[in-house]
C-alpha cells in the first residue's frame, strides 16, 4: 500500500481535484486512510466528510461520480492531486461544474460557473448522508468545515 503523511494534518489531507482532460479544477476535499484505500481499491473518489463525520463516495447520491484516472502525491506525502473524469457534469452539491464557480473582482464576488443542475431536483427526499455499505466510518480527525 502506498503511504501518505495522514498525521501531519490530524489524520487527512488535502484532496485537490481537476478535470483529467481540460485541467480545470473541479473541488477541494479532504481524504483520510479509508478513504485513500477505498479510492485506490475503486477507482472512485471517496473522501472524508468532516460535517458528516462519514466516507462519502463522491457522486453516490447525486450520480455526479468521479472516476480517477490519475493519483499525484505532493513532495511531502501529505497532499494528493486527483485526476478525475467528472461524470454527470458537475462536482458541486450546488450544481456548479466546479466548487470555484465564484470570482472575486472590483472588490465583490461574481458568479462565473454554468450551474449544471437543481440541487433540489436531486437531494430533496434523499437520506441527508450516503455511508458505504451502510456504515458510518469514524476518524481521529477533529477538523470542522467552516
Amino acid at each position: 500500500m502506498i503511504r501518505l503523511d495522514f498525521e501531519k494534518c490530524g489524520g487527512l489531507i488535502p484532496t485537490i481535484v481537476q478535470d483529467f482532460k481540460t485541467g480545470e479544477i473541479l473541488m477541494l476535499a479532504f481524504m483520510n486512510e479509508d478513504a485513500w484505500r477505498h479510492t485506490l481499491e475503486t477507482g472512485t473518489a471517496t473522501y472524508w466528510s468532516r460535517t458528516r463525520r462519514e466516507l462519502w463516495v463522491k457522486g453516490k447520491t447525486s450520480g455526479h461520480v468521479q472516476s480517477v484516472k490519475e493519483i499525484r502525491i505532493d513532495c511531502d506525502d501529505d497532499t494528493v492531486l486527483l485526476k478525475v473524469e467528472q461524470v454527470g457534469g458537475a462536482a458541486c452539491h450546488t450544481g456548479y461544474r466546479s466548487c470555484f464557480f465564484k470570482k472575486v473582482e472590483d472588490g465583490s464576488v461574481r458568479v462565473v460557473g454554468e450551474k449544471i443542475f437543481d440541487p433540489k431536483d436531486v437531494y430533496d427526499g434523499l437520506a441527508k448522508s450516503p455511508k458505504i455499505d451502510g456504515k458510518v466510518k469514524s476518524s481521529r480527525c477533529k477538523a470542522r468545515e467552516s
